[in-house]
């Protein structure tokens, strides 16, 4: 039975058998006597990406009163979910990202402190994941922004659209429009200015469909 600690695009903690590229960290949220999540779903806003393996340094996952592990099927989907690169375990990814956020913002690059108090405010609204509009056609996001379009969740890549799903990322599509940015905008500055994001191989393992709409109900924000 898979414990409660993978993260969707939605940035919701779910039971699915689906580890991913990366682990990653929002306090501790967790208790450790049944592995099983507490009701708040962070403690900390440095929501951060961090590093499976790291140092041949093994982890009782969720065994402890230390962070909670959490995973995401790539980068993307923790970007989407609102965390960003761990400047411990990741600190080249997490210095690139610093850069390209103060290149996009036109400032100087910011302590982690400051980019997470904006992230927080980007990510959550009423304690539910935040929802951003789109202020444009999709075909100008860049590359690893994810859009939601009602229940589904689309990376961007390439001009084609991979819906999210348990077992990885399906065929990829066009998609004509969506409902609103799970990436927050702040981070889709970074993506624009030049970060790039690991993507999970199934991302680029599929065979290529076609859809000429949304077609799905709205999301809340």
């Amino acid at each position: 039975m898979p414990l409660q600690n993978r993260v969707t695009p939605f940035g919701e903690i779910v039971a699915l058998p689906q580890r991913g590229l990366f682990a990653g960290n929002r306090g501790i949220i967790h208790d450790p006597a049944t592995k099983t999540l507490l009701t708040k779903r962070w403690s900390s806003k440095a929501w951060l990406i961090c590093l499976c393996e790291y140092k041949g340094r093994c982890r009782d996952v969720m065994g402890g009163r230390s962070w909670t592990e959490l995973f995401f099927l790539d980068e993307a989907v923790a970007l989407a979910a609102g965390h960003r690169p761990c400047f411990f375990c990741r600190r080249e990814a997490a210095e690139g990202f610093r850069a390209c956020w103060a290149s996009a913002r036109g400032e100087a690059p910011p302590l982690a402190g400051a980019m997470d108090a904006v992230l927080h405010a980007e990510r959550v609204a009423r304690r539910r994941k935040r929802l951003h509009p789109l202020e444009g056609p999709l075909a100008a996001l860049p590359d690893g922004t994810v859009v939601a379009c009602g229940a589904e969740a689309f990376t961007l890549r390439g001009g084609l659209a991979y819906r999210w799903a348990v077992e990885g990322y399906a065929s990829p599509q066009h998609l004509a429009n969506a409902d609103g940015l799970l990436t927050p905008p702040s981070t889709i500055g970074a993506l624009a200015a030049g970060y790039r994001p690991v993507f999970h191989p199934s991302l680029k393992n599929r065979g290529q469909a076609t859809i000429a709409d949304c077609g799905l109900p709205e999301v809340e924000a």
